[in-house]
């Protein structure tokens, strides 16, 4: 560390006379500390021409809000399987309880948790590994990814919103979180302490229950259900168990579905299948496992299952970078920041996920597409966010096709769309990454 240069006085002061050389840097700063840098930065031609008309149209009625929560992953997922249910129930206004599946997540994620790390102290893992420490600092947030939300629904189906409604730490999960992450690192503690380890993990997962169900509630095993459509017909189905009504009205086989990524890192070939080490929420459930495909033929398959199966898309995105959240909004241009700042953001998308500047962080739904008229290039984008409806276009954002390709990294298709060297590829092993691979990250 010797050949580390202070900030000394000589280089500070040319800082200073560099900065002040330049009368630019000056009405800049004047702007931006008066203003905000995305008041001065953004680009108001780009964000005035940039249409919200689509030659194709998903309508999925009002949007959901995840609240102070990392839910997205589940709020976009059951968006999905919401218009689903709704086309089959015949009513426009219909929500899941998204507090429901965040419950047997955290559940499950607990014991999969405990018995992962039992695990790796039987090998011999030392507590003190990266492999360790990362999973105990990264252990019950709110993320999550399509695969694990269908890991949930599969073995506990799903309820109704009023039948099993948000509560203050589903709304806001911060304290829950940190109370459960102090009763899984302390689990982890006894086990490295010596103590027999499948006391530890039972005893352990039993007190995540006590807390989960303290802070949300005992979720239904069963309900009756009925309803009254959209032409006024009354409907009873009687008693049902929420893995019956999943079955019944989510018949779109969303379980079945794939999970494409875009993984642009030239060492990870397209065409195979990607694996994350350590990344699951449901023991014996389906791995966190991807197809690396190009991006484009990301954007053809949304397409097409917006228009000739006129359902909503799933996918996960970097949704920060040239983001206006109050006017729902995304191009790749849209904020001028070099201009701002004199300086070049040269970074692809590729150097962007190498050097820890972009990965997948949050998850929504595709309702639109505008095509051109030659009926498969794509121009933008319609996106179902879970933010609420004070913002966008009542929730709803536009997203410019450019942005799609350096920003989205995930959507679930059908497994059918697939071509057969694709589909072969899914029966290959895949090529595991380890647990901090930035395609390891949750959507939050």
């Amino acid at each position: 560390m010797s050949d580390l240069k202070p900030l000394d006085d000589g280089r500070l002061a040319a800082l200073r006379d560099g900065f002040a050389a330049n009368p630019v840097n000056r009405l800049a700063m004047n702007a931006v500390t008066l203003g905000g840098i995305d008041k001065v930065a953004r680009n108001y031609d780009r964000a005035r021409l940039l249409q919200r008309r689509f030659s194709v149209t998903v309508d999925n009625g009002k949007v959901t809000s995840q609240a102070r929560s990392g839910r997205c992953w589940l709020f976009s997922s059951l968006n999905v399987a919401r218009f689903v249910a709704k086309r089959n129930l015949g009513i426009k206004d219909f929500e899941f309880s998204q507090n429901y599946a965040m419950y047997y997540d955290k559940l499950e994620r607990a014991n999969y948790f405990m018995q992962d790390m039992a695990a790796l102290h039987a090998a011999g893992e030392p507590e003190n590994s990266r492999l360790v420490q990362h999973l105990l600092h990264d252990v019950m947030g709110d993320g999550g990814q399509w695969t694990m939300a269908m890991n949930v629904y599969e073995k506990y189906g799903a309820v109704p919103k009023d039948l099993f409604p948000e509560t203050a730490s589903s709304q806001n999960t911060g304290q829950m979180n940190t109370n459960l992450r102090a009763v899984l690192r302390q689990g982890v503690a006894r086990i490295y302490a010596g103590e027999d380890a499948d006391a530890v993990v039972a005893e352990t997962v039993a007190a995540a229950h006590r807390v989960l169900t303290i802070h949300l509630g005992t979720p239904p095993t069963s309900f009756d259900w009925e309803w009254t459509d959209d032409e006024g017909h009354f409907h009873r189905d009687g008693e049902i168990t929420p893995q019956e009504f999943w079955a019944k009205y989510v018949d779109a086989g969303l379980e079945d579905y794939v999970c494409l990524v875009d993984d642009p890192r030239a060492e990870h070939p397209k065409g195979r299948k990607i694996g994350i080490e350590h990344l699951g929420n449901v023991v014996g459930g389906a791995p966190t496992e991807y197809l690396n495909v190009p991006v484009e033929f990301m954007k053809d398959c949304a397409r097409r299952i917006m228009a000739d199966e006129g359902i909503p898309v799933w996918f996960g995105a970097d949704c920060h970078p040239m983001m206006d959240r109050e006017n729902g909004a995304w191009a790749t241009d849209l904020f001028e920041y070099g201009s701002v700042y004199d300086f070049d953001f040269t970074m692809d998308k590729e150097t962007r996920v190498r050097f820890a500047d972009s990965a997948m962080n949050h998850a929504m739904a595709f309702v639109g597409v505008d095509v051109a008229d030659d009926g498969k290039t794509t121009r933008r984008w319609r996106v179902e966010n879970s933010w609420g409806d004070k913002i966008a276009d009542k929730g709803y954002f536009t997203m410019s096709d450019d942005w799609f390709g350096e920003y989205v990294y995930e959507i679930a298709v059908p497994k059918s769309m697939l071509p057969k060297d694709y589909l072969e590829a899914l029966n290959e092993p895949a090529i595991m990454l380890p647990a901090w691979d930035p395609m390891g990250a949750l959507a939050r």
